[in-house]
């Protein structure tokens, strides 16, 4: 055998022993505590009394004098304090960056996207998104491919499942596939067809699905020594995170370098890959911007959009609320010639009690969960709750919409009223305890036409049909991810309003 053989298999057998212990070293070291939280994490024992860990989260919150937490065994301080919040987002923003850990995460699919980066990058990223997003024309952009997508495919696939009460399908999944079509036109320009009547699989999305999956799961090991092992070994979920991620980036550069060959200088689409090329050469670069863009405005609108109609399941006068609301402000829609009457987008802010469902909604189910900064410098915060330097700090709106302190006695209850003044009207709430969208410097840019993409979903699915929810029958359960999916999907039958027979579904959402 030669030398340098020798020696590489040597090499190879000594690294193949000394990591896993190596691990074993590093893990006992950050598994020293034994209190009874850090235990419960640990061993996952809180899953005996709670069915998601945000749930847990919110009981641990909810006892605490403070409304915030501190699990040692992970360096996390977890709040749901609004005056917390305010100070991380806003008073002392500069303090609390996403921080590079939290870049590591996210950086092999994300890359340098605005949602993964801190100073520089993303205050150029921010700065023009911001302008782009605020203007007219990609608003009036957005509206339009938000209503065509619902014209010509939701609706006429809803239609297909109609009719038939024994041929129930997964809602989520078709707000998936939905969101999947409408923010890759918006930021790509490129329509996948997710939502075509076949429902045709598709590669970009099944590997951005898994890509963004896997990422999460980084954020659950109790050492990043775990998947940073694994990714330099390039095995198991690691290896499947690089092949899928590989496939979104590709998928996504050639979209870009076809956009540029078809370009005319000085003039773009109205999508925002488009508008980005102006100001950005680098491909890579822009290439990472547009995969942020689409991650925060799919799985966001997919999971806010199943949430909704699983509150209203048994909610049929807030359903006929917002079926009145509609037909004063738009008119009765024609079922009988098979029209369906499109709001206009003032006509839109006009329905305030079905905003204040909206809002409602995201209030128990936001589809980010929890937010995580990174302590720059040792700091206190305003509830007395020292924070040591790199520590991890979490706010959680989905314990802060669950908190008496902060929405009274009945905040376990889906009660839209609770965003309307005695004329009807909606009014907004502090964006410090409801950080549904963030708040402060980081407040989300796409806030308005999310708002405006659910709105119109939700309109146009209720005046058109009865929903059933079938599966899940009583708590949900979440799968672990970036974005809060219900686990097993949102099953459901569904009826069109038209079929329904005298009692025009009155049992029914």
């Amino acid at each position: 055998m030669e030398l340098p053989h020798f020696l590489f298999l040597l090499l190879l057998l000594i690294t193949t022993i000394s990591l896993p212990l190596l691990l074993l070293l590093i893990l006992r070291r950050h598994m020293w505590c034994s209190c009874q939280v850090c235990t419960a994490y640990r061993t996952s024992s809180w899953a005996r009394d709670f069915p998601n860990l945000s749930d847990w989260y919110t009981h641990l919150l909810r006892a605490s004098p403070t409304q915030t937490i501190h699990i040692h065994i992970i360096r996390n301080t977890i709040t749901a304090n609004p005056v917390v919040v305010e100070h991380i987002l806003r008073s002392r923003f500069e303090n609390y960056p996403k921080g590079k850990q939290f870049s590591r995460i996210l950086g092999d699919f994300l890359g340098a996207g605005i949602f993964n980066v801190d100073g520089y990058s993303w205050s150029f990223q921010r700065k023009h998104a911001s302008s782009e997003l605020g203007s007219l024309s990609i608003r009036n952009f957005a509206f339009e491919n938000v209503k065509s997508e619902i014209e010509n495919r939701l609706l006429p696939l809803l239609t297909s499942f109609s009719g038939s009460w024994s041929r129930g399908f997964d809602l989520q999944e078709v707000f998936k596939r939905f969101s999947f079509d409408n923010v890759c036109t918006f930021s790509f320009g490129f329509d996948p067809g997710c939502l075509d009547l076949s429902l045709p699989m598709s590669r970009f999305a099944d590997a951005f699905d898994l890509a963004a999956k896997l990422s999460a799961q980084r954020a659950l090991t109790v050492s990043p020594m775990v998947w940073k092992i694994k990714r330099i070994l390039n095995v198991g979920s690691e290896r499947r995170l690089r092949e899928a991620a590989a496939v979104v980036k590709a998928l996504a550069g050639d979209v870009i370098r076809n956009k540029r060959k078809l370009r005319f200088p000085g003039r773009h689409g109205g999508d925002l890959l488009s508008r980005f090329m102006d100001c950005v050469r680098d491909e890579v670069y822009l290439r990472d911007i547009v995969i942020s863009f689409i991650l925060a405005g799919r799985d966001t609108m997919a999971s806010a959009m199943t949430a909704i109609f699983w509150l209203i399941k048994d909610r049929p006068e807030v359903v006929e609320r917002i079926r009145n609301e509609a037909d004063r402000v738009i008119g009765c829609s024609d079922k009988a010639a098979g029209a369906t009457t499109f709001p206009s987008y003032d006509q839109l802010k006009e329905m305030h009690y079905l905003q204040a469902a909206v809002y409602e909604s995201l209030r128990l189910y936001p589809p980010v969960q929890f937010d995580s900064k990174f302590a720059l410098e040792d700091d206190e915060l305003p509830d007395g709750t020292a924070v040591r330097r790199g520590t991890r700090v979490m706010y959680h709106p989905y314990a802060m919409g669950r908190m008496e302190s902060i929405w009274g006695p009945d905040c376990m209850e889906f009660r839209p009223e609770r965003w309307l003044d005695r004329n009807g009207k909606f009014v907004n709430q502090n964006p410090y305890k409801y950080p549904v969208f963030q708040a402060g410097v980081r407040v989300c840019l796409g806030k308005e036409m999310a708002i405006v993409e659910m709105k119109t979903v939700v309109l146009a699915v209720v005046r058109e049909f009865d929903v059933t929810v079938v599966e899940p029958s009583s708590n949900i359960q979440f799968d672990p991810g970036l974005t809060a999916f219900v686990r097993g999907g949102l099953k459901v039958l569904i009826r069109k309003r038209s079929d329904a027979g005298p009692n025009n579904g009155d049992d029914d959402i």
